[in-house]
């Protein structure tokens, strides 16, 4: 198969909806990173999904859709969601709620839970085609399983060249981080830190969030213990390189490359991945990390990298 590779255009879009309406597979930006779209209500485009990306089939996947209705058309709605969504969507937000049983929706997107991960991009190409495609787009990111998530196009073809139908170039990812994810249960739960700090959702409800633990059962995407890891393994919390490593630097130190010279977090998310990549295609033995501040957006940054570092499955180690 021949990844095609399509512009930002009125004609790029429209083949693009043309493929997910096929059943295909496309690759689209959305401003946390790029997401490996399918119809969410087709079960083979759906599991091609998975063997793609290599994704263990109880992971359960996103799905994307232009608007609040639509949204509503898909779960079940409440008071709490209104109030969140009316303040961050569209946006790096993503709500569990309740699914509808008449959701149409294949069950492979749930992992056949009872609920279903939603949000809207805030991303104008993501919702052009959502607008134009009209229907429910499951789309995880656009990477091998476990590997770094992909922020431009070219990290989409780097990892999934040939696998996939297209992808739609629309340059740097904004925000760099996935979605935060918050479950809608009893107490509003962060079941992902991610692009929205949690400190702004607090705000909105005017309560505390509880968060998800690592003993707790898989519920959402983006859980898994070993993700987003690259090819060389990671040290955190380094103050410098040793040898056979490259330093990831934050705030005003000597490094290779720094997520942010000035120790700003908003352009660190938005640098972590492509960093990452471009480290990784040094193929250095490991890559040294700064300390980052576990505040704001921050906690989402040391979320990834702690799950980049993390011991990974027997499969991958000779990778």
């Amino acid at each position: 198969m021949q990844t095609a590779q399509l512009p930002a255009t009125p004609q790029g879009l429209a083949a693009a909806s043309k493929v997910l309406a096929q059943g295909g597979l496309v690759a689209f930006p959305t401003e946390t990173v790029y997401g490996l779209g399918a119809d969410a209500r087709n079960d083979h485009a759906v599991a091609r999904i998975f063997a793609a990306k290599g994704r263990p089939s109880f992971n359960p996947l996103i799905v994307h859709v232009s608007s609040i209705s639509a949204a509503k058309s898909l779960v079940m709605w409440t008071a709490v969601a209104t109030k969140l969504a009316t303040q961050f969507w569209p946006g790096p937000m993503t709500l569990v709620l309740p699914l509808k049983p008449d959701s149409g929706l294949s069950p492979l997107v749930t992992a056949n839970l009872p609920s279903l991960a939603i949000r809207v991009p805030a991303n104008p190409l993501a919702q052009d085609l959502l607008r134009q495609f009209d229907g429910p787009v499951a789309a995880p990111s656009a990477n091998p399983s476990g590997r770094i998530s992909p922020t431009t196009a070219r990290h989409v073809i780097r990892g999934l060249n040939g696998q996939i139908d297209a992808v739609i170039d629309g340059g740097n990812c904004a925000v760099g981080l996935e979605s935060t994810i918050i479950g809608l249960g009893e107490t509003p739960t962060v079941l992902r830190p991610g692009g929205l700090a949690s400190d702004a959702i607090e705000a909105c409800l005017g309560q505390r969030l509880t968060h998800h633990q690592s003993s707790d059962p898989l519920n959402a995407p983006g859980q898994m213990r070993s993700h987003y890891a690259p090819t060389a393994r990671l040290r955190l919390n380094a103050k410098s390189a040793r040898s056979g490593e490259v330093l990831l630097g934050f705030g005003a130190v000597t490094a290779d490359m720094n997520l942010s010279p000035d120790g700003d977090l908003v352009e660190a998310a938005a640098n972590l991945f492509g960093h990452l990549h471009t480290l990784d295609t040094a193929t250095p033995a490991r890559i040294a990390v700064s300390p980052i501040p576990n505040t704001g957006l921050g906690l989402a940054i040391n979320d990834r990298l702690q799950r980049a570092a993390a011991p990974r499955p027997e499969s991958d180690v000779a990778r």
